[in-house]
Parts: structure tokens; sequence; C-alpha cells
């Protein structure tokens, strides 16, 4: 995965209070802050009513004042397994009131010396993209919540760079004493246009949530879109689906734990850290330890599914998909079959029962990958408001390929083509309901559309 899961903490329970003079609406309660904000799940149903967009820039408001909670008390739980140490640091992105004012404080951030320059112009490219973005799809409290959330993000940006997080082979996500989990999905639901959006299969994945609690291991063979990716998962399967919402592991390369934009988000889902083969050899010289931490990670994953009940997300193209430079088409890239071989091999030595699902998204209008793979850390952010689909078919298991190929090397390739098949199958679905505006009516024998969040 490319650069890019409630709260049941007890660490804050005195009450709060604040008000958003714009909506000259106050709200005050004794509620732990994440319970409260549960009644206010927001624009995921239609972004026609403006009451609920009121909840939802109070459930914004709300994370940034948590935020501060958080660092006037003991630092984030933190770095390399452990806690943060305490530093003495800034808080000026959550004490803006405007976006002039956020803007200038990033600014102060690096004559202070306290922001280097390339992070600061990172930050200062993603807020108007951010902001145009939410502003696209309608909603009246879009000027709060762009504020609410921008401040939130930079604030976590800057904190991790005066006291930098270090990502263990396997990161659990940091649920408190601040949850970036919920950070990460406030953050990316008003990007999504639920009522233009679709998934698949919905029955599908109930299987899947039966299997993971009678101790089933699941992985899910997936293309792989946008930074984003996790968020939308997660944000289309939290109505119906909480448990694998919230507990799904993700495969994820080494650029989302060292890009200081996409930490945060990182940090609040669970990883499988590994190094992509399509950035293997960027600098030669780090090769050999970039196979041996892919070697420990493997070992932790070999550990996670012996307990059963996990379920894990891979990608095994290596990253994000690309459309044709000559006709400009997106279509899942293809996969790696050794890819799919180790994790085909994990699953089968594991000693609890497992199974492989292909898995499709489409969702790369809303933060498309820059045209070609770089090298360098911190791309260009190009954010959309659109719609988005995920979808995922029957499982399939290499026995049912071993009948046709007898050879064990032809199994393989045969059994990964099977899985990118369904994928491509899938999507094209996807892409019918969504960029062909057929909406339910792109419904097929193999795969049936539903907005679950409606």
């Amino acid at each position: 995965m490319s650069s890019l899961p409630f709260f049941s903490g007890t660490s804050f329970r005195a009450p709060f209070s604040f008000s958003l003079k714009s909506s000259s609406l106050s709200f005050s309660s004794s509620l732990v802050p994440f319970q409260r904000l549960e009644l206010f799940r927001s624009t995921s149903e239609t972004t026609t009513r403006s009451f609920s967009c009121v909840f939802y820039s109070l459930k914004a408001k709300a994370m940034a004042e948590l935020v501060q909670d958080k660092e006037s008390g003991v630092a984030a739980t933190g770095s390399s397994g452990g806690g943060r140490s305490e530093v003495e640091r800034s808080r000026t992105f959550l004490e803006a009131r405007s976006e002039q004012e956020l803007l200038s404080e990033i600014r102060k951030e690096v004559e202070a010396g306290r922001l280097p320059p390339n992070v600061a112009a990172g930050m200062e490219e993603l807020y108007p993209n951010y902001r145009n973005a939410v502003f696209q799809s309608g909603v009246p409290a879009a000027v709060e919540i762009v504020l609410s959330n921008m401040a939130v993000a930079l604030d976590l940006m800057l904190l991790d760079v005066e006291d930098p997080f270090v990502f263990e082979p396997y990161h659990k996500a940091l649920r408190e004493p601040f949850d970036y989990y919920m950070f990460g999905q406030n953050y990316v639901r008003p990007l999504i246009d639920f009522r233009n959006s679709y998934v698949g299969n919905l029955s599908i994945f109930y299987e899947i949530e039966e299997k993971l609690k009678q101790g089933h291991n699941v992985v899910l063979i997936s293309n792989h879109q946008t930074e984003a990716d996790p968020g939308i998962i997660a944000l289309f399967l939290e109505k119906t689906n909480p448990h694998i919402a919230e507990n799904m592991i993700y495969v994820a390369g080494d650029r989302v734990i060292t890009d200081p934009i996409c930490k945060p988000f990182s940090m609040g889902r669970n990883l499988i850290c590994v190094y992509s083969k399509k950035h293997m050899y960027d600098v030669p010289a780090l090769a050999e330890m970039k196979r041996k931490a892919n070697t420990r990670s493997l070992k932790e994953m070999a550990l996670l599914l012996r307990g059963g009940s996990k379920i894990v997300w891979i990608a095994p193209s290596g990253g994000r998909d690309r459309p044709d430079p000559l006709t400009e088409e997106w279509s899942p890239a293809p996969f790696d079959s050794s890819s799919v071989d180790n994790i085909r091999r994990l699953i089968e030595h594991s000693g609890a029962p497992g199974h492989i699902y292909p898995l499709a998204l489409l969702c790369h209008d809303i933060m498309p990958p820059p045209p070609k793979v770089e090298k360098e850390i911190g791309e260009k952010r190009v954010i959309t408001f659109h719609g988005a689909g995920l979808s995922v078919a029957p499982k399939i298991s290499l026995q049912e390929i071993v009948v046709a190929s007898e050879k064990s090397e032809e199994a393989k390739d045969v059994y990964t083509q099977a899985l990118y098949k369904s994928v491509t199958e899938q999507y094209n679905v996807l892409k019918s309901a969504i960029h062909g505006k057929k909406g339910l009516e792109a419904s097929t024998a193999g795969v049936s559309l539903s907005q679950p969040w409606n």
C-alpha cells in the first residue's frame, strides 16, 4: 500500500464544551468525546440535510479539541511501540480560527525552525486541494469541516516532525489516548460522494465476518488505487461490518511510514510494514536491508495468522494502479504471482482455517497517484469529491486450480490469474455503475450492488 481504525479508552473523562460562532449553535456534554461523536454520524447518509452537516462540523471540532486535550496532558501514544517522549511543542494550528491564520502558522513554524520547508510546502499544497474537494460536496458546513480537519491534520504532522513515530514491522492502530483511526475516517468521509458510491456483494462481507468469528483467517487480494484506500474501505463497511472496518490489517509499503504527510493517517491503521518491490532498488546499497526487513515482516504476519481470526488486505501488484498512458483508461495493475503464493503459503501453514477472497476497489478519482512511480518522498496530492466502489467476490482456493494444472509453478500463475480476473470483472461493474452512471442497474449475476449507508 502506498502512502496512506471507536474509542473505549478512559483517558479523557472530564466534560468539555465548544461553540461554533458561525452556526450560532452550541453544545455541551459530559460524555467521553468519542462516545459523543458516535451520536453524530453524518455526511455518509446525504449531503442535502443541512442539520446533519452541522452535526458533522461538531464532530470535526470535537476532534480538534481532543487533540488539544491530548497535548495538554501527556504526549500521544507513540514511538517504536512505546510512549512518545514528552516534548515542548507548538499548538498554533489548533488555535487558528481561519484559513488565513492556519496557512500563516505554517510559515511561522518554518521561520521558527520547527518545520522543514519541504514538509511545509506539502502542507500548503494539501490545504487548498482538500478544501476545494470538500467544497465540491456542497455541504453547508464545508468551511468548518475543512478548517477543523486540516487543523488536526497539520497539528499531527507537526507533532511527528518534532517527535517522529517509529513503526514496528507489525503496527497496531493507535486508538487511545488519541484515536488516529477516527481522525482518518473523519478526514476522508467528506471526500466521498456516497450518493454515487456502491458496494458489491455485501452478503459476502457478512460471510467473511462469520468466518472471522469462527477463528478463521481471511486474506483479501486486491488492487490498490489511492493513499485513501484504507479509509474508503472502512467507511463503506463501518455501518454493516464494523469489525472488518476496524480490524483489517493492511500490508503497507515503506512510503506510508516515512512520508510526514501520510504518517498520521497510517498510525490509525493496522499495518504489516514492507518494502515494495517497485522501490527495492531506489537506493541499491539499501536493498539487502530492505529484504531482511521484509523477512521480519513476513514472520510477524505468520505469528498473527497462527492466532486465527485475522483479516489481511494485500495488493500483490506492489503499488497503486495507473492509467494506460495511451488511452488514459484505468484498470487494476497485474498481480505478482510470487506475492500471491507467499500469502497463500502463510495462510495454509497458519494452523487455522484460511480463505482468500478477490476484492476490487475503484476510487482513483478521489486521490489519484502521480502518473509515474516516483522515487522521492513527497508526491503532489490531487484531491476530488467523487463516488467510489468496493466489491468482493466468492473465495477462490488453489485446489480448484490444481485440478487443471498439475505443475505447481503453472498452478501458481493460473491461481494468480484467476484472482486477477475476478478483481477485474468486479472493477468493470463498479466502473459501469460510477463512471458509466448506471448506478445499481450495473449489477450483474456475479456482482450485486447496494448502498448500505442508505
